[in-house]
């Protein structure tokens, strides 16, 4: 029996416990409780008690009374939601409020925190980063927000200190925004949809599934957070099991957990694909908020009699293993002792996996990290982030290295505390002074290593991470130029047992110990926020001037929807999944993420090179169009087709299978429409996060049928006639006529699932055209 079981199909909540809803139906029903319809009973789950508490502009999907029959027929897009509060980073907060600012802000109309947490290293392209900074903080003074310096804090740890609440909803423009262990919903979005908030605007979102994440048993001998999240990924991310859906943590297993076990488990529900996750609250949530000096955001989060949940995953804590995830995904997801045993396999199907995906720019040889005996050397470990870097990872990590080394070898190790608070309690409890006398390196507050600024391995080298992700390239490499490193994520407590023997890879369940141990008592301490931080929320100043570095750029001007559009395509990738840092590189690019124009120039970079220069000649077939300059060949093809090119616009179109997974950041689809790009076309979208980005910034987000296939090239057109008008007529099927060569074959695409606003946007070209023509 597996650790982590997913079952399809739906529960009840019957006596406190999930039974499947089959079986209800079959049985005496005089001895069960009157039960709702499902699509009544989810309403009563405790996620969608918080949705529909946050759900305005108009209720159409109302909760019901408890014996009710009724069962309600939401909209695609019935739920409207507004926030309790917003959060964004240094690689993200620029772009946002000068969006905004072009949309008419005035104010923030909610607490919106923006952290220095990416770019805090200040490390690349001259003054550029801390012209980031502080026009963070000027913004904070004018429109009346928080203001988080450099290193205080990475984004998640200061929401978690600061802002969450029980009942409450935050919004970030950071996938990791997830807080449900807190009893506070989290969703990690693009840059547009904090404008939407910023703007008095909603969040607009299909009701979503519900899945009933139930942990039973107890935590074995060096189990931690993170090996319990890996194995939940490895489980219910292939086949997107649980894609866009809410995961509802409860069971008895619950009490036994800490608040930072839960946290770690919780921060990586993002690598599962759901859309956000919620949990039972109880006594440790409470001591929790009493911890940090918030008892008022306390209160009470249970499951209910009768709820209803999709699906069920059952997490048999007392089955898992110490897990490692190697390249290049969280959910390739192995057991150490499952490595160990075999690993010339394992890794020799890893590699060629990642090779595969590589396409021949880098090559990455795992094999090489075995030795003699069989076993695994590692080149580096880490402990960072939002998922690593929480006060009882590091305290056990410390007490596992107690009198011991990490040795004068290739192994280092680097530990971030997540936020200044945290860095103090090590400091005065003595776990600091401990890692450091066994050979580590504690460094500040810093989400570098988790996207790719910050302890970038040597080439070919295997580091293993308490991080979120290991995404090819993601971690620094630069496959293009030949260089390449390999990420595995582990828990901390197994870094710090490969670390005490000096790189070999050992799993923490496998130390030779009486007693496993245990985090030492957190004692908090904010007052350096206190100090340090900008707390000017309900306090705008409107004529405090904003301090614009040399590198902080308007968005340049963008074009509304064509009557008729003729794409070309620039790339196409038949990989089964595309990540946001392929479509646009995370690490050092980071710093010109307050420039559009020159971050679009890395649009694509490590994986379709010639993309940058394909759209770029599109994009002047289109300049030269507007001035009555097209080609001859592009001319006569127009008329064939019988469309006059005064009518028909000119772009560029991107093919990729499955695009989106990683990242919220919207400069993923950002850059695609500076370089003039119009359209992606994908069998589906890997997050809902990426086609929002690709909404607010006008790219249509087509998607064909699974039977149809793509055999085009970079260079093929298709022509979609009367896109504008039908686009706003509601259409979902739209036809193309795609030409390649002296061919020219007939292409069903669709846009599903769109409200009538997100059409409006699409229309007028990005969101801030629609919201300056409103």
């Amino acid at each position: 029996m597996p650790a982590v079981n997913y079952r399809e199909g739906g529960v009840y909540i019957i006596e406190g416990r999930p039974v499947d809803a089959a079986s209800v139906r079959s049985a005496d029903n005089s001895r069960l409780p009157a039960l709702l319809p499902p699509d009544v009973a989810r309403t009563t789950t405790m996620a969608y008690r918080i949705l529909l508490a946050h759900h305005q502009n108009g209720s159409s999907y109302q909760e019901p009374a408890l014996h009710s029959q009724q069962t309600p027929q939401p909209s695609a897009h019935s739920l409207h939601l507004h926030f309790d509060a917003l959060i964004s980073h240094d690689i993200t907060y620029v772009g946002i409020i000068q969006t905004a600012r072009a949309a008419g802000l005035q104010q923030f109309p909610l607490p919106y925190a923006l952290t220095n947490c990416h770019n805090s290293l200040c490390a690349v392209g001259g003054t550029i980063n801390e012209d980031d900074h502080v026009f963070g903080l000027s913004a904070a003074h004018r429109y009346g927000g928080i203001y988080v310096p450099a290193n205080q804090a990475v984004i998640h740890q200061f929401a978690r200190e600061k802002l969450v609440a029980v009942g409450q909803m935050i919004l970030g423009s950071d996938s990791h925004t997830r807080y449900g262990c807190f009893g506070c919903m989290g969703i990690g979005e693009g840059g547009g949809e904090l404008v939407k908030q910023l703007l008095a605007n909603s969040y607009d979102l299909a009701p979503p599934p519900v899945v009933l994440v139930w942990l039973e048993g107890s935590v074995p001998f060096g189990i931690g957070p993170h090996d319990v999240a890996l194995a939940l990924i490895r489980e219910t991310f292939p086949e997107g099991r649980v894609k866009n859906m809410v995961l509802e943590f409860a069971g008895p297993a619950l009490s036994s957990l800490p608040i930072d076990f839960r946290c770690g488990i919780d921060v990586m529900t993002t690598e599962t694909g759901c859309l956000s996750s919620i949990w039972q609250t109880d006594q440790i949530t409470d001591t929790y908020y009493h911890l940090v000096g918030r008892p008022q955001a306390t209160g009470t989060l249970k499951l209910r009699e009768g709820s209803y949940y999709d699906h069920v995953v059952r997490v048999d804590l007392s089955r898992v293993q110490a897990m490692i995830a190697l390249p290049f995904h969280p959910s390739n997801v192995y057991s150490i002792h499952e490595l160990q045993a075999h690993p010339v396999d394992i890794l020799g199907q890893a590699t060629k996996a990642a090779n595969q995906e590589l396409g021949g720019g880098a090559s990455l040889d795992l094999l090489r990290h075995l030795d003699d005996t069989g076993q695994i050397l590692c080149d580096q470990g880490v402990i960072v982030g939002c998922a690593g870097g929480l006060y009882d990872n590091i305290s056990v990590a410390a007490q596992v290295l107690a009198g011991g080394s990490i040795g004068n070898g290739y192994f280092d190790l680097s530990v971030y505390p997540a936020s200044e608070p945290i860095n103090l309690a090590i400091t005065t409890d003595g776990s600091a002074q401990t890692l450091i006398q066994a050979g580590a390196v504690v460094k500040p507050a810093f989400c570098g290593p988790c996207f790719g600024a910050g302890d970038t391995p040597a080439n070919n080298s295997l580091s293993i991470r308490h991080a979120t992700r290991n995404f090819a390239s993601r971690e620094g490499s630069k496959p293009q130029g030949g260089q390449i490193a390999a990420v595995a994520l582990m828990d901390a407590r197994s870094i710090a047992a490969t670390a005490l023997a000096q790189g070999r890879l050992t799993a923490a369940s496998d130390l030779e110990l009486d007693v496993f141990p245990s985090p030492q008592p957190y004692s908090f301490d904010d007052g350096m926020y206190a100090k340090r931080c900008y707390f000017g929320f309900g306090q705008p100043e409107p004529n405090y001037p904003l301090r614009l570095g040399p590198n902080i750029a308007d968005w340049p001007p963008i074009p509304a929807l064509g009557e008729h559009l003729l794409l070309e395509l620039a790339a196409v990738i038949h990989d089964p999944v595309t990540t946001t840092d392929e479509l646009i590189p995370s690490g050092e690019t980071s710093s010109y993420r307050s420039n559009p124009l020159a971050l679009a120039e890395f649009t694509l970079s490590r994986r379709e090179p010639q993309y940058v220069p394909r759209a770029k000649a599109i994009a002047q077939l289109e300049q030269r169009r507007q001035v009555g300059q097209l080609p001859e060949a592009i001319s006569e093809l127009l008329c064939k087709l019988n469309v006059q090119p005064a009518r028909t616009a000119i772009a560029s179109a991107l093919f990729a299978t499955k695009p989106g997974d990683g990242s919220a950041r919207e400069q993923a689809a950002s850059s695609q429409r500076i370089l003039g790009g119009a359209a992606n076309i994908a069998y589906e979208y890997a997050t809902k996060r990426y086609r929002s980005n690709c909404i607010n910034w006008g790219i249509l987000p087509f998607t064909l049928d699974a039977r149809q296939s793509f055999d085009y090239t970079p260079g093929d057109l298709m022509l979609i006639r009367d896109v504008r008008a039908h686009l706003l007529a509601g259409a979902e099927e739209f036809r193309a006529q795609l030409i390649s060569g002296p061919d020219i074959d007939e292409l069903s695409l669709h846009l599903r699932d769109l409200s009538s606003r997100e059409r409006d946007v699409l229309a007028a070209g990005c969101l801030i055209n629609y919201y300056a023509a409103t």
